[in-house]
């Protein structure tokens, strides 16, 4: 009885420094969205230039998210989330001294950041199989994915207002405090996470692309689904709130400190929402389904809506009611594809998912960027659309049966 007393405490300090990992990669990330206008007039660039700030750090990822997934699950989750943690402490520093000691710093700042999206594709996504593999109840699973989501949309909460506050301070400051953050992180893994030992024979690459096309030969159907759901999901966040930070400032002259909090609010709604989630789902997969269905159809309609609203007041409530929308689909979609596969390739289903959920960030905020040039109407009835197409997938592509099986038909 105590050692299970001990063991639960164990895996209690290991998910507190695991769900460390999303809210600094979220912090690193989404905490320059309030600041970016700012960052355009500083450097005098462009919305689109500066929106690529987002996009390339996305963009490396995509490509070596994948990859880190295979050498975790060939190697070992921690062997690749520490190193990755220091690369991404390296890129933001590079990022946030150039900002300060060059006067034509764009092209510095976006290597800087392209180095974090290195260190980012070993660092979060290895998050969702490290927690499969310390949590063996299913159950227990969901609820602990439901924490992980739940400090990655923290993130999204507090993004915005240290990012106002530390701009206050001096335009590049995000940049710097991002190497801080990260050595918080990496000490905390190092210390408290216990990753349980591999049993399991190391499988050289040729099998790994044997059982990976074993694996979607099987389930590609709904694997596919997620990952479009899980991308079309960033995609909508991203590219709101780029939106909204734009207006913000530009429309209705909202700036700084009390421009973070405004932005705050659909991501804390967001935040509550996946918390709650991720506590009540448990290993009912049919709920999980329907769940998602719901949460896209809510923001389906608080999308369209939008097109049609000037009030400012109207807006950040739409956008806050398609935040929960969102806020209860994402920790349906980590829980179906965590306890869907088998331990052995958990690493690299889950890291096509994170490459799937990047591609969504990557793509949103410049798409927004030029979507409203055209029209409000264009940008959101856009957004909305491939929403549409998000929530068909849930609702005919997600087979709950399916799931339940999928471990057995992968080995």
């Amino acid at each position: 009885m105590a050692g299970h007393r001990n063991t639960l405490k164990s895996n209690t300090w290991s998910l507190f420094a695991i769900a460390s990992i999303p809210l600094i990669m979220t912090l690193g990330n989404s905490m320059l969205i309030p600041v970016l206008p700012s960052i355009r007039n500083e450097l005098q660039i462009t919305s689109f230039q500066v929106s690529l700030l987002i996009t390339v750090y996305s963009a490396v990822a995509i490509f070596l998210i994948p990859i880190a997934g295979y050498m975790s699950d060939r190697f070992g989750r921690k062997i690749i989330i520490i190193p990755s943690l220091l690369i991404t402490g390296i890129g933001g520093l590079i990022a946030g001294l150039g900002a300060w000691w060059l006067e034509n710093s764009y092209v510095v700042i976006i290597l800087g950041r392209a180095l974090q999206g290195v260190g980012a594709a070993g660092a979060f996504p290895i998050v969702l199989p490290l927690v499969g593999d310390i949590y063996k109840d299913e159950s227990e699973v969901s609820k602990s994915l439901g924490v992980v989501e739940t400090a990655n949309t923290l993130g999204k909460v507090l993004s915005p207002i240290l990012g106002s506050i530390l701009a206050f301070v001096v335009w590049f400051l995000p940049f710097l405090t991002i190497p801080v953050l990260c050595a918080m992180s990496t000490l905390l893994v190092a210390f408290l996470v216990k990753s349980p030992k591999k049993k399991e024979e190391k499988i050289t690459f040729k099998h790994f692309l044997q059982n990976l096309k074993k694996i979607f030969h099987h389930n590609g159907r709904w694997l596919a689904a997620i990952f479009a759901i899980g991308c079309i999901c960033m995609f909508v966040i991203f590219g709101t709130l780029f939106y909204l930070s734009d207006i913000l400032e530009d429309k209705y002259h909202i700036k700084g400190i009390w421009k973070g909090f405004v932005i705050a609010i659909p991501s804390g709604v967001l935040c509550l929402a996946s918390f709650l989630t991720g506590k009540k789902i448990g290993e009912n997969k049919k709920l999980m389904k329907w769940i998602t269905f719901s949460g896209i159809a809510i923001v389906t309609v608080s999308l369209v809506v939008c097109g049609f609203v000037q009030s400012l007041y109207w807006l950040i409530g739409l956008i806050s009611t398609a935040g929960i929308g969102i806020g209860v689909t994402l920790p349906c979609l980590d829980a179906l594809i965590t306890e869907g596969i088998d331990k052995a390739e958990r690493g690299t289903i889950t890291s096509i998912y994170s490459s799937m959920r990047f591609i969504g960030v990557a793509v949103g905020p410049p798409l927004a960027s030029i979507l409203v040039k055209c029209s409000q109407h264009i940008l959101f009835y856009s957004i909305a659309g491939t929403c549409v197409a998000a929530a068909l997938l849930a609702l005919f592509a997600i087979k709950p049966k399916e799931e339940e099986s999928t471990a057995s038909t992968a080995k």
